[in-house]
């Protein structure tokens, strides 16, 4: 098989300028259960920041005010080692997934993927037709039902990128605070407006323009598959001894005997080619910009079908199987991601429920020395702040020295509240005999307490005369 193939993408002419893709319609068994997951994503997608749990975003990722909503649970910076493992695990996960079933994430549940086949496409076909009247109208002049029908998309297209751009906006401002500008009117907050609108345009651009070249060219997925792909991995593939025969391909003739004759079931009706998104022929093998969308599955299947051959000439399979007919096994390289993955998952669930709902920090206010008081009393100056990580407020909070006999005295009231996912910080002092010290530089257990209830302990140290030791 010539690999010449490879040198270049299919986006791209020989001269170096954009070839553009007109894919032909999606059709088949495959194409029905991808528009069920895409909906269902979809619906999550733009319900996610507008559904509340316990008072909390269901997904917030607000980067300016550093606070953070997974599933409905608040987290802060003070969670930062939690969002480091959940990266990991992240792509722990995508390297097991890809390993075992190649790239099916981007055909079916990359947003890319999801807004571009199942909104953006189907709006396209429902406007400009399928793939030979895309190809007509294109090389028509511009003439009133030309202008008529780009003038329609573009708008179309417009509208949607703005509503997703909003979308993206709550998950980042939150979806009270946007419904809130909203209802202000764009002239009251332009310091957002021009955001969105940047977001608005740089949606559009991917959709009605970059397109495809996203997952060929900006999308690092794609390059991650010459690493973690081997011939074990179930991917979009070819039966090419199936399909070639001894004497290759041949167009399908009514009435021939091709087996006789050594020719493959493939009729080289190139419908494969024509369906898929990114413009490549499956039929060459694995390649990069193979999303693994099913199109040519489905295609191929209709095509067998019509000339009464089997189905299955493209499908879910390994190289392995295809060449010595061998089905998917567990191999130790996917035992031991599994394995990885399944210890990561562990500590991370052990982290989630030993997370502290009130983060307590109290440190002693730098520059500052001990004081030396009556009845030999050493009196440490600190600043504490707590972060309230719920959608309640934390009444009646004082503090109570756990570890040594002494007082903490706060600089205004003795009890105060810490608001709903908020921030509370002050000065206290704490005074010490010491005669209760066990040397220059002790460390405190100190109890953060509501009402008489302890919710959090928290440490720090505590400096004293070195010359009474």
């Amino acid at each position: 098989m010539e690999e010449n193939f490879r040198d270049s993408i299919a986006t791209v002419t020989t001269e170096g300028k954009r070839a553009w893709i007109y894919p032909k319609k999606p059709r088949g068994n495959f194409y029905e259960y991808r528009k069920y997951v895409s909906y269902f994503l979809l619906l999550f997608l733009f319900a996610s920041p507008f559904i509340k749990i316990n008072g909390n975003q269901f997904l917030l990722f607000n980067v300016l005010e550093r606070r953070f909503n997974i599933f409905g649970f608040p987290f802060w910076p003070q969670d930062f080692h939690l969002v480091v493992i959940s990266m990991i695990i992240g792509v722990v996960f995508v390297a097991l997934f890809t390993v075992g079933f190649g790239r099916l994430f981007c055909g079916w549940m990359c947003p890319q993927t999801i807004f571009m086949e199942m909104v953006f496409r189907r709006i396209e076909y429902w406007i400009d037709g399928d793939r030979g009247a895309q190809i007509r109208l294109d090389k028509s002049p511009w003439n009133a039902n030309k202008i008529r029908k780009r003038l329609l998309k573009w708008l179309v297209f417009f509208i949607i990128s703005f509503l997703i751009a909003n979308v993206f906006l709550a998950y980042l401002i939150g979806s009270d605070k946007l419904l809130r500008y909203i209802n202000d009117g764009p002239f009251q907050h332009f310091g957002t407006i021009i955001p969105l609108l940047i977001f608005t345009a740089v949606f559009y651009f991917v959709f009605a323009w970059f397109r495809e070249q996203v997952c060929i060219i900006a999308c690092p997925y794609g390059r991650l598959q010459g690493v973690l792909l081997d011939d074990k991995s179930i991917v979009v593939a070819y039966d090419h001894k199936r399909g070639e025969g001894e004497n290759g391909r041949k167009k399908f003739r009514k009435n021939e005997d091709r087996d006789a004759l050594g020719h493959g079931d493939c009729i080289d009706c190139f419908q494969c080619v024509h369906v898929c998104p990114t413009g490549i022929d499956i039929r060459n093998g694995t390649q990069l910009e193979c999303v693994n969308c099913t199109a040519c599955i489905d295609e191929c299947d209709h095509i067998m079908e019509s000339i009464k051959k089997p189905k299955g000439l493209i499908r879910y399979a390994s190289e392995q199987e295809i060449s010595e007919k061998k089905k998917f096994q567990f191999t130790p390289r996917l035992k031991g991601y599994a394995s990885v993955l399944t210890i990561l998952i562990g500590i991370l669930i052990g982290m989630l429920f030993l997370r502290n709902e009130l983060e307590a920090n109290i440190l002693r206010l730098p520059g500052q020395l001990y004081e030396r008081k009556d009845n030999n009393v050493i009196s440490n100056v600190y600043t504490y702040k707590l972060v309230n990580k719920t959608s309640q407020p934390v009444d009646s909070v004082s503090f109570k020295l756990l570890s040594h006999k002494g007082t903490v005295k706060m600089v205004s009231k003795n009890f105060f509240k810490v608001p709903a996912e908020e921030l509370a910080e002050g000065t206290l002092f704490i005074e010490i005999n010491n005669s209760a010290l066990n040397g220059d530089k002790d460390k405190l257990k100190i109890g953060i307490l509501s009402g008489d209830k302890l919710i959090e302990t928290t440490t720090t140290q505590f400096l004293a005369p070195r010359s009474y030791h």
